[in-house]
């Protein structure tokens, strides 16, 4: 368990989806351009079993932004993007409505 003191310490945000890429060195992973309102950042993601690039253009995702930048197959990741996994494949979590760029999840 994670005390809400720590939970506190996560900056989840809400994201806009700008472009897709194959990712160049893996044939499951996209590179996502987003921005959560402070400018565009790269995230790479496991996601393309479940996506087409054509439906992620513009959609509204919820990114976990102040985690540590990671090299994945050679490509920066400034970034987490949520989703949850079932039977069916993957889903993006993402809000019901359209939110303001940058907005917190509390």
């Amino acid at each position: 368990m994670i005390s809400f003191e720590d939970f506190k310490r996560l900056d989840i945000r809400i994201a806009k989806i700008l472009e897709v890429s194959d990712h160049p060195n893996a044939d499951k992973l996209y590179v996502l351009r987003v921005d959560w309102g402070d400018g565009e950042k790269t995230l790479v993601a496991g996601i393309k079993s479940s996506y087409k690039k054509e439906d992620l253009v513009d959609k509204q995702i919820v990114v976990l932004v102040n985690l540590e930048p990671a090299n994945i197959r050679g490509v920066r990741s400034e970034g987490m993007l949520l989703a949850c996994q079932d039977e069916k494949g993957i889903s993006l979590i993402s809000p019901d409505r359209k939110v303001e760029l940058g907005s917190q999840i509390r």
